[in-house]
């Protein structure tokens, strides 16, 4: 029996697999593709007035319903917000992400853009690149959106997939963050809609979602 082809998707806070390429995920899931959501932090300094392990748990509710409606499993690791490079050193977590990637052999990797403006962000992509120097296969590695609302004008290749049917359940599974709806999934729900609609016609589909091949 072959085995499953996987899939990577790292994020630093729970939603953020969904809002950068949740439509992807949900395709890929429907393909028969295994797709890994790793979570660097629950991102319980976003609800400053919940106690943080209340906010822990919600987070990490939300991101398991989510992960189950798309069809992905999640893996979830606890970097302290804002402290990432830092706590990622004091955690030693490179050798169990090594570990996973060589188990699973992901063919793509997705994560984030370096030019988004949140430091987090910008961090995961930092840790995906340094894991990749240390792996001896090479697997395609993309970059996805979430605060930067347009892309600055780059080199490397885009991929644009068709999410026509699985626009709807990204959607759904946006709707599951309901500590989030103030502070990330209302503020960017119109981009979400306008960046799908734009893709969409680039490849003359209904929606899209693309990306960025840097490796």
């Amino acid at each position: 029996m072959a085995k499953k082809e996987s899939i990577f998707v790292f994020g630093a806070h729970s939603d953020d697999f969904v809002i950068g390429a949740g439509g992807t995920i949900a395709k890929y899931v429907q393909e028969k593709k295994k797709v890994i959501s790793v979570v660097f932090s629950y991102g319980a300094k976003a609800n400053p007035w919940l106690k943080e392990k209340v906010a822990e748990e919600m987070r990490s509710a939300e991101c398991f319903k989510a992960s189950k409606l798309l069809g992905c499993k999640t893996i979830f690791y606890d970097l302290k917000d804002f402290n990432f490079q830092e706590d990622y050193q004091k955690k030693k977590l490179e050798p169990q992400l090594l570990t996973l990637i060589k188990k699973h052999q992901p063919t793509k990797i997705f994560t984030h853009s370096n030019q988004d403006p949140h430091p987090d962000h910008r961090a995961v992509h930092h840790i995906t690149l340094e894991l990749l120097k240390k792996i001896k296969y090479k697997p395609e590695v993309y970059i996805y959106s979430i605060w930067n609302p347009v892309s600055f004008r780059i080199k490397y290749p885009s991929l644009i997939e068709d999410i026509s049917q699985t626009f709807t359940k990204k959607i759904k599974a946006l709707e599951l963050f309901s500590s989030q709806r103030f502070q990330a999934i209302y503020p960017l729900s119109l981009l979400i809609f306008f960046r799908a609609i734009k893709n969409g016609l680039k490849i003359r589909k209904r929606f899209g979602e693309k990306f960025y091949r840097i490796q």
